[in-house]
């Protein structure tokens, strides 16, 4: 078993007037890692999907794979490509339940989001993460 002392949260980057669907981000991943890279996706009607078993690194965080769980919603961007919270309010209430339900499985795991980690410099997941969940 894997030490988790962090739970990742990404966006998946795409427009919200566009569907990137769990298949579009295997097929993705597939091609660019041989692998999906995130553990868990969630799309925008609040469907989970586990992409990737827990005691396998992911290749979401680059320096903090090998300790991390990585989540990623559908979305991110708005129709015209900007940077956005475009979470539904079902992305919204499933990726809460998954976070605390992983809180549960590592409860010394600080959750953040991706621009909260050294070095990286993209706005993912387009909204605060680390304050919004530093109560699980």
């Amino acid at each position: 078993m894997r030490r988790i002392d962090l739970i990742v949260i990404h966006c998946s980057a795409t427009r919200s007037d566009r569907r990137f669907s769990v298949e579009d981000l295997i097929a993705c991943h597939d091609a660019r890692f041989g692998f999906t890279a995130y553990h868990y996706y969630i799309t925008r009607d609040g469907q989970m999907y586990q992409t990737r078993h827990e005691n396998l690194p992911g290749a979401h965080a680059r320096h903090y794979n090998q300790h991390s769980i990585g989540v990623c919603y559908e979305g991110g961007l708005t129709p015209e490509g900007c940077d956005a919270d475009t979470r539904t309010r079902e992305q919204k209430a499933a990726l809460h339940a998954l976070l605390k339900s992983l809180k549960v499985d590592y409860p010394n795991a600080v959750i953040l989001g991706h621009r909260d980690l050294p070095g990286v410099r993209k706005e993912c997941p387009c909204f605060d993460a680390k304050t919004e969940y530093q109560d699980l």
